[in-house]
């Protein structure tokens, strides 16, 4: 029979390595992929790899997509690293989205653009709100964070829709489910004429920076990561576990929330029951990827954002289903456990 034994020194070289080796088999898995569908892989490679950097357009559209996913991760990273999984960041982008949208409905033709820190704080505030719920019944009855951040997250989207449905619904919108279109005050602003790019991305390399700045340099940052890898050595320390489970889940909880806010008064520009866009969930394989580090997240979220955009073309070009996209996201962190998984231990034969 086989057995995984411990190797005694993993390769550091692999270690590093090992996002750009689970990427290639990804890419080779999925090239048998399209030859199972009929269609050609160079073709469908070209889809997911080609098209989305191709020119400066395509690559301000990428942007689109990374900028939430580095948020989020970003807080996700924390939470990790801390021992803390929140499996429900969708839920808490959907919150933020809500709680500024609200805002951004506030609105008038004469109101200044400084309502816009407004929609962010209150993207922000609602996502914090939203994993509070996470935080505190952990915290007083020791559940598991796992299943009532996930189940928060439906919960999200049946107050979002009927909200759309409901109240919020645009008396003018022909009885779509859909708020009012937010007025140009309240919608995030562009970076460059005629590119959908807005300072979003600006806010998402200053979480970069601030978060690097926070988990390698603070003395805050380093009781949550100890907190997490070597729990009685934190209790030993003093550190209060308590303390690293509400800011970990509350920062978390944040950055999700203003990513919600941003692509609600960003690309989408009024509330729908298609603001949850899986974001939450494929954030969870850009930490990873990206190493629970801030850089190497801007870097995995990109790749991710690939993904979407390839899946969308995929679709209307290739006449692929939309799930392939799905597919992709499962198969990069699939291939990127088994990875982590050989590079640690050896598989060895081990006789009856």
């Amino acid at each position: 029979m086989f057995k995984l034994e411990a190797r005694a020194e993993p390769s550091r070289l692999l270690m590093v390595g090992s996002p750009v080796i689970a990427l290639l088999i990804t890419v080779l898995v999925g090239s048998l992929l399209f030859v199972v569908l009929g269609k050609n892989p160079v073709d469908g490679l070209r889809m997911f790899f080609y098209e989305p950097v191709k020119n400066v357009y395509s690559l301000t559209e990428l942007t689109i997509k990374a900028t939430p996913l580095v948020l989020i991760a970003l807080g996700l990273a924390v939470c990790f690293r801390a021992n803390l999984w929140n499996i429900g960041a969708e839920g808490q982008f959907v919150l933020g989205a809500i709680c500024g949208g609200w805002v951004a409905m506030q609105a008038t033709p004469d109101t200044g653009r400084w309502i816009v820190v407004g929609v962010l704080l209150a993207g922000l505030l609602g996502g914090m709100a939203w994993a509070a719920i996470v935080a505190l019944l952990r915290d007083r009855f020791n559940a598991s964070e796992i299943l009532v951040s996930l189940m928060l997250v439906y919960v999200a989207e049946m107050l979002l829709s009927y909200l759309v449905y409901g109240p919020w619904k645009d008396p003018q919108g022909y009885n779509f489910p859909q708020t009012i279109t937010f007025l140009d005050p309240a919608r995030i602003p562009k970076i460059v004429s005629g590119f959908r790019m807005n300072i979003g991305v600006y806010i998402a390399l200053a979480a970069v920076a601030a978060f690097t700045i926070f988990l390698a340099r603070t003395y805050a940052g380093f009781q949550l990561q100890v907190g997490g890898l070597a729990p009685a050595a934190a209790r030993y320390a003093g550190f209060s576990s308590r303390r690293a489970l509400w800011t970990g889940l509350l920062m978390s909880g944040g950055m999700a929330g203003l990513a919600g806010a941003l692509e609600a008064a960003g690309p989408q520009g009024q509330l729908t029951p298609f603001v949850p866009m899986g974001y939450g969930f494929a954030a969870i394989i850009v930490a990873f990827v990206g190493r629970l580090n801030p850089v190497g997240i801007v870097f995995s979220a990109l790749l991710m954002s690939m993904f979407y955009i390839g899946g969308e073309l995929a679709q209307s070009r290739l006449g692929l289903p939309k799930a392939l996209t799905g597919v992709f996201q499962g198969l990069l962190l699939f291939c990127l456990l088994a990875c982590d998984t050989f590079i640690h231990q050896r598989l060895r034969w081990v006789s009856k």
